[in-house]
């Protein structure tokens, strides 16, 4: 494991790079976590690990406000990660042992690969959304965030719960992305891992998005939360499968 910082306009994002073998070439997966997240929760190591044992190398990124990577929780939107994750794209295709790039985030993160498989269309040839959040901005433009209702005209300067706290930045930044027109774009492999018991991200939205991407499959998990607890083994085998598949 090689632990260090990726510069992001002067922003340092803390990552660990995590290869099968440092002696042959092969894939390479960015992993990245999800609100209030970071890299070394349960579901992110499970799924590190499943990518290795399939022989994937895994850069773990940590974005904006988030694990040690610079910036305050409350400053950080999704603009933000969008620059954060193009730069550790690029960061990636500098690496001269990566063959094929792919792309996995949990959450939030899960949103984010959405995003960049449409930016990023050209260069990725697989994109894995664990639980994606993608309904953020439909529900930003509704005036809710995480169960949080306001008046999506008149955007208060904060909304905070009892665990987080985000500025009226992060509800004007998710108001304006419109993810469909990412998933439109993205013509590549995707999987899909969702518990069918999530209370955070209904299951509904992983198949609206398995349907409207050209290439897609959908894991459910069946009795899992958001974070895949007690479930692990499942969402790691999901993975492996995946990747198994995809190199033949």
């Amino acid at each position: 494991m090689k632990e260090f910082y990726i510069n992001c306009d002067g922003t340092r994002l803390h990552a660990k790079l995590d290869r099968p073998d440092d002696t042959v070439k092969g894939p390479l997966c960015i992993l990245i976590h999800g609100f209030t997240g970071h890299m070394e929760e349960e579901h992110i190591i499970a799924a590190q690990k499943a990518m290795n044992e399939a022989g994937v190398s895994v850069l773990r990124a940590e974005m904006y406000g988030h694990g040690k990577s610079d910036g305050r929780f409350i400053d950080h939107t999704l603009y933000k990660w969008v620059t954060n994750a193009l730069a550790v794209i690029a960061y990636a295709r500098g690496l001269d042992f990566v063959t094929e790039l792919y792309v996995c985030g949990h959450s939030q993160g899960g949103l984010l690969t959405m995003l960049m498989g449409g930016m990023c269309a050209d260069v990725l040839k697989g994109i894995l959304p664990l639980s994606p959040a993608w309904m953020i901005p439909e529900n930003a433009r509704a005036g809710i965030v995480l169960g949080n209702s306001f008046d999506p005209e008149h955007i208060p300067e904060k909304l905070a719960s009892e665990s987080w706290e985000i500025s009226g930045d992060y509800i004007r930044v998710a108001q304006t992305i419109h993810v469909e027109d990412a998933i439109s774009r993205f013509k590549g492999k995707v999987l899909i891992v969702h518990g069918d018991e999530d209370p955070v991200v209904p299951y509904s939205y992983a198949e609206k998005a398995a349907e409207l991407y050209k290439d897609a499959k959908v894991i459910p998990i069946h009795g899992a939360d958001h974070c895949f607890v007690g479930h692990l083994e499942e969402l790691a085998d999901s993975i492996k499968v995946f990747f198994n598949t995809v190199s033949e």
